[in-house]
């Protein structure tokens, strides 16, 4: 997934964002398991200020960077602009989330769950990022876009 020039020149760690995947997931699942809607409040902050104010305010990014360093792990970048694009997504998954949780749908609360947690563990496990690949579609046919 690796491409060669950035193409919003913005540069983000691609295995914090790996490690912050995989809290994500884990947080969605403890939801689904205790159905404490607290967390995914807790996941809309940490994505809000993550995309809208600033990525060092995010715990959930704190977080990953300090296991990134625990595990020693090398830094690998990768375009943020992808990223961007793959944590908006995020962003909505979760308030899709909430929606479904105050209208107590519980099968449509699975089926967004589901979905989002195989995008994130894709990116976790593999190193695929749906987000990023459409992201970088969308780039081809708009250049100019989230620039």
């Amino acid at each position: 997934m690796s491409y060669s020039c950035p193409l919003n020149f913005v540069q983000v760690d691609s295995n914090a964002s790996r490690l912050s995947s995989l809290l994500v997931a884990a947080l969605v699942i403890i939801y689904l398991l205790t159905s404490i809607e607290y967390i995914l409040y807790f996941l809309i902050l940490d994505f809000s200020l993550k995309l809208f104010v600033n990525r060092e305010y995010s715990l959930v990014t704190s977080v990953s960077h300090t296991l990134r360093k625990y595990f020693k792990m090398q830094e690998k970048f990768t375009d943020g602009g992808a990223k961007k694009l793959a944590g908006i997504f995020g962003l909505i998954f979760v308030s899709l989330l909430v929606i479904m949780y105050f209208l107590q749908l519980p099968t449509f609360t699975y089926v967004v769950a589901i979905i989002f947690l195989s995008c994130s563990l894709l990116d976790v496990f593999i190193n695929y990022c749906l987000g990023c690949q459409i992201y970088y579609l969308i780039k081809k046919l708009y250049p100019s876009f989230m620039s």
